[in-house]
C-alpha cells in the first residue's frame, strides 16, 4: 500500500497510457484521413499555401504531424500517437497547475479526473488538433497563474514569455482557443493589471497579422460552403438548446450514444448532474460562507476560465455556427480542476452537532474520507465511461477499414462526395472514385456503387434522381456507413 501511495502518480500515467493503447488502431474517419492524406500529399510549404486555404484550422498541427509521420510512418497509432503524448502531457501540466494552486492532492485527483474524463480518452485516440491545443491551453494556464500570483512589478519574464507562446501555439493550432485568449485578457483587465495585459496583446499582434492572409482565405470560403451545403451550419453548430446541453453531457460521459435515447439520457443525463452538482456545489457554499468576497480565490478563477469562454463561443456562434462541444474540450481542464477543488471544500457534516473527543475525531475522519470516497466514485465513474467506449467496437469510429476490403472486391464504378472520399483514399488508393454531385444518370453503367456518406449534408438526393431508371439491389452496411449497390432496371429498355 506504501508503495502505491508513494507512486500514485506514475502509475497513474501508466494507466491512461495503456488504456489509450486499447483499440488505437480502429478505423480512420473522415477528419482524421483528411489529416493522413494531407501530411502524406503535400509538402511543408504546400500545407500553408495549398491544403490550408480549404480547410478551417491553422496548418501548425498538420506540420507538427508531417514531421512525425516522416520518422514513424503513416498507420492509425502512428498519425494518433502524439494525441496520446500530448494527453498525457495535459495531465502533467494539470497537476503542475495543481500542487501550484494548493496540493498534491489537488494535484493528483485533477489529473485523474482529466487523464479519465471519457472525451478527453477519446480525443487523445484521433488523429486530430484537439489534444494539442488542450495542452497548450494548460501551459499558458499554468504560467498565466504564476504571473497573477507575482506583484506585476516582479513578474518572471520566463514566465510571460512562456504564456504567450503557449497563448501563440493554441491559436496556430485551433483558432477556437481564441475563447480562451479572449479570457485570459479579459481577466487580466479587469484585475486591473494592465501592463500584462497590453504587453500579452502587442506579443500576440505580430503573429496574428502573419496569419491573417490566411485566416482571411479561410473565412472566405467558409462563406461559400454555408452558401453552397446545404446543411454545413448543422455541421458547425448552430446556437441550439441541443448543442447547449450537450456540452456538459458530453464534458461527461463522453462520445458514446445508445438506443433507446430515453435510457441514454437518463443515465448520460443523471451521471452529468451529479458531476456538475459536485463540481460548483463546493464554490458556491464557499461563496456564501465568504460572503461573495472570493474574486481572487482559485475557486473563482477556475469557475471564470471555465464559463467565460464557453459564453465567448455561444456569442460568436450566433455570427458564425461553432457551438460543437468537442471545440470547447480543452475547458475540462479547468472541469477537473475545479472537480477535484470542490471536493475538498463540500461542508459534508455540521460541526455544532459534534460533541466530546470522541465526535470529533469521527467528524475528523468522517472529513476526511468522505470527499476521498466521493472522489473514488467520479473517477471509476469517468472510467467506466471510458472503458466503455474503448471496449466496445459498437462506439469506435466509422470502419472505413472494412468498408474498404468490401469495396476493393467490387468492378462497379464508384459514386460519393468527393470532399468525403479522403478515407477510401487512404484505405484504398487504387480505387477511382466519382462525383455524386454531377454524375449523369444517363451515362452511367448498367451498375454502380453508391457510397452516401454526407450526401444529406451536401443536399443530394440522389436515390430520387437514380429512381426512374435504377434500383437499388443490395445494401451493406459497416460501423456507422453503408455503401449500395444500383441495377439498371431493365424494363427501362422496353
Amino acid at each position: 500500500m506504501s508503495f502505491v501511495r508513494k507512486y500514485r502518480t506514475f502509475i497513474l500515467f501508466l494507466m491512461a497510457f495503456v488504456v489509450r493503447l486499447i483499440s488505437l488502431n480502429q478505423s480512420l474517419w473522415l477528419d482524421e484521413a483528411t489529416t493522413a492524406m494531407a501530411v502524406k500529399t503535400y509538402s511543408y510549404i504546400d500545407i500553408i499555401t495549398q491544403f490550408s486555404p480549404a480547410d478551417f484550422h491553422p496548418p501548425l498541427y498538420y506540420l507538427v504531424i508531417k514531421l512525425w509521420a516522416e520518422i514513424f510512418g503513416y498507420s492509425e497509432m502512428a498519425l494518433r500517437m502524439p494525441s496520446i503524448l500530448f494527453s498525457l502531457a495535459t495531465g502533467w501540466m494539470i497537476y503542475k497547475v495543481g500542487l501550484f494552486m494548493k496540493d498534491k492532492t489537488i494535484g493528483f485527483w485533477a489529473t485523474a479526473f482529466f487523464l479519465f474524463n471519457p472525451l478527453i480518452v477519446y480525443y487523445s485516440q484521433e488523429a486530430r488538433m484537439y489534444s494539442m491545443v488542450t495542452f497548450t491551453v494548460a501551459a499558458s494556464f499554468y504560467y498565466f497563474l504564476r504571473i497573477i500570483h507575482t506583484k506585476e512589478k516582479n513578474v518572471n519574464t520566463k514566465d510571460f514569455w512562456l504564456m504567450n507562446l503557449f497563448l501563440v501555439v493554441s491559436f496556430y493550432t485551433f483558432y477556437a482557443s481564441a475563447y480562451y485568449i479572449g479570457s485570459i485578457w479579459l481577466y487580466l483587465f479587469t484585475q486591473k493589471k494592465f501592463k500584462l495585459a497590453i504587453y500579452s496583446i502587442f506579443v500576440f499582434i505580430l503573429p496574428l497579422i502573419l496569419i491573417s492572409p490566411l485566416l482571411y482565405e479561410q473565412l472566405q470560403n467558409s462563406r461559400v460552403a454555408l452558401t453552397q451545403v446545404t446543411n454545413w451550419s448543422s455541421v458547425l453548430g448552430n446556437v441550439s438548446l441541443k448543442n447547449i446541453v450537450l456540452i456538459p453531457i458530453k464534458f461527461t460521459s463522453g462520445r458514446i450514444s445508445f438506443e433507446p435515447k430515453i435510457i441514454y439520457y437518463a443515465l448520460a443525463g443523471g451521471w452529468m448532474m451529479m458531476v456538475c452538482g459536485v463540481t460548483f456545489i463546493g464554490f458556491f457554499v464557499q461563496m456564501v460562507k465568504e460572503r461573495l468576497q472570493i474574486i481572487n480565490d482559485q475557486r473563482f478563477r477556475l469557475v471564470y476560465f471555465f464559463v467565460t469562454p464557453l459564453i465567448i463561443g455561444l456569442i460568436f456562434s450566433f455570427f458564425s455556427p461553432m457551438l460543437q462541444y468537442f471545440r470547447f474540450q480543452y475547458l475540462i481542464i479547468f472541469m477537473s480542476l475545479l472537480l477535484s477543488y470542490s471536493l475538498s471544500s463540500i461542508p459534508f457534516f455540521d460541526t455544532s452537532t459534534f460533541r466530546g473527543a470522541h465526535d470529533i475525531v469521527r467528524k475528523k475522519i468522517s472529513l476526511l474520507i468522505t470527499p476521498i470516497v466521493l472522489s473514488v466514485v467520479i473517477f471509476l465513474g469517468f472510467c467506466t465511461w471510458s472503458l466503455v467506449y474503448v471496449l466496445n467496437p459498437s462506439f469506435h469510429r466509422e470502419d472505413w477499414k472494412s468498408l474498404a476490403v468490401q469495396i476493393e472486391k467490387e468492378q462497379a464504378p464508384i459514386y460519393m462526395i468527393l470532399s468525403s472520399s479522403d478515407p477510401l483514399k487512404y484505405y484504398a488508393p487504387n480505387k477511382e472514385v466519382h462525383s455524386l454531385k454531377t454524375f449523369d444518370v444517363n451515362r452511367l453503367s448498367k451498375e454502380i456503387i453508391v457510397i452516401p456518406y454526407t450526401a444529406d449534408i451536401h443536399g443530394i438526393n440522389y436515390s430520387i434522381i437514380l429512381q426512374d431508371k435504377y434500383y437499388m439491389s443490395e445494401s451493406i452496411s459497416f460501423r456507422q456507413l453503408t455503401y449500395e449497390r444500383w441495377d439498371f432496371n431493365l424494363t427501362n429498355e422496353n
